[in-house]
């Protein structure tokens, strides 16, 4: 393996070119740093250091798979005798884990900001335990036509992220039709959005929308367009329940072990995203499978409700999927400012990612993640020494 000096990884501490060490290894942890989920300050600020006892420390003891994903970028070890010769840099105020927790610790001791290698006992992971698991795919293949054959397995590989890459067709075209940029959904459906919102507006203004309540078929409760801003902002509240629902029973299902065609269509839903959460063309949902769930949803509604009523909450829905998608997207590539609604909340989608892929099921706010009983547990640390 490939023998660094400690003054050459301390030359390594800007965004075009980030090392850290961990246990005499030396990490190029470039590509990370601008999805750290605490924001590229806290990592640069380690950068040409030893981040072993801030990974491991309080408030938060780092996941199995932080070690597993630090362990991607190992590029070789620090030399023998290299000890640091004090000029380590600016000591952190605050330190902030590699991932995933955005949370901040009381500062760390002098001892902790140089680069010799943290050798305590007390860390769980090892990196036998860590390393890549290339065996059970091959990577230069189609991975949707794989994952199935990987039976008891599967569950366990697909909540251990990588990053990099995943394609699941042979076929360039079927493979672009499942890649869709963040900028794609606003464009798609914010004018779907924009014109229903007024023809529902038009229908309603006429006045002779009624609705019938259930059981009271001889009641009739007139529908003017004063009601629409009621409609879609219920349709939104709607769309919260929608989302966590999807979520947690459809793209969380756990596929039987010895069902192909289950794993494969998980694997395609939702278990992509969890094996590879930075592939920025994996983020949010390509039009063509949405317009099925809208179509849906919108038959749904149309057996009961007048058509301007349906389509009053279809639009509020609508936004509120839109807005879903790109929070979902800024919580992966964006960089919140600390102490913020969208900071948290980046904080507990991590989370969700890297250690509880059962819990954390909200991605816009944690509302039904209340009375389901599936919020993330806060971060509880003590001290082992």
């Amino acid at each position: 393996m490939l023998k660094l000096s400690a003054r050459e990884v301390r030359s390594h501490r800007s965004l075009d070119s980030c090392w850290v060490v961990r246990d005499g290894r030396v990490f190029d942890v470039t590509r990370f740093v601008r999805m750290h989920p605490g924001g590229e300050t806290a990592l640069l600020r380690r950068a040409g250091a030893d981040v072993g006892r801030a990974m491991r420390g309080a408030p938060h003891k780092h996941s199995h798979n932080a070690y597993r994903w630090l362990e991607q970028y190992c590029i070789g070890e620090l030399a023998e005798g290299e000890d640091d010769d004090g000029d380590g840099g600016e000591e952190p105020q605050q330190v902030q884990e590699l991932e995933p927790a955005v949370t901040e610790s009381n500062g760390v001791s002098s001892e902790q900001s140089g680069l010799e290698p943290d050798t305590s006992t007390d860390i769980e992971v090892t990196y036998k335990t860590v390393s890549t698991e290339n065996d059970l795919v091959d990577w230069s293949k189609p991975l949707l036509w794989q994952v199935g054959h990987l039976r008891e397995k599967y569950d366990e590989w697909v909540h251990q992220p990588v990053d990099r890459h995943i394609r699941l067709f042979g076929s360039d075209l079927v493979e672009s039709w499942t890649k869709t940029s963040w900028y794609v959904v606003p464009s798609v459906w914010l004018p779907v959005v924009l014109l229903w919102s007024v023809w529902c507006n038009r229908e309603l203004a006429r006045g002779d929308t009624a609705l019938h309540p259930p059981l009271l078929t001889s009641v009739s409760v007139t529908v003017g367009q004063e009601w629409f801003p009621f409609l879609f902002l219920l349709g939104m509240f709607i769309w919260s329940f929608v989302e966590y629902s999807l979520h947690r029973f459809l793209f969380h299902m756990t596929p039987p072990a010895n069902n192909y065609y289950l794993i494969t269509l998980h694997f395609l839903l939702h278990g992509q995203h969890h094996k590879s959460p930075f592939d920025g063309s994996r983020l949010v949902f390509p039009p063509l499978p949405a317009s099925l769930f809208v179509a849906l949803f919108y038959i749904g509604f149309r057996l009961a409700l007048p058509s301007a009523v349906t389509g009053s909450l279809m639009v509020g829905g609508l936004a509120g999927y839109v807005i879903y998608d790109l929070t979902h997207y800024y919580l992966h590539y964006g960089a919140p400012r600390r102490g913020t609604y969208l900071y948290h909340l980046k904080a507990y989608h991590v989370k969700h990612h890297f250690e509880h892929q059962k819990l954390g099921f909200g991605i816009t706010s944690k509302l039904w993640d209340f009375p389901f009983q599936t919020l993330i547990p806060k971060e509880t640390f003590e001290k082992s020494h």
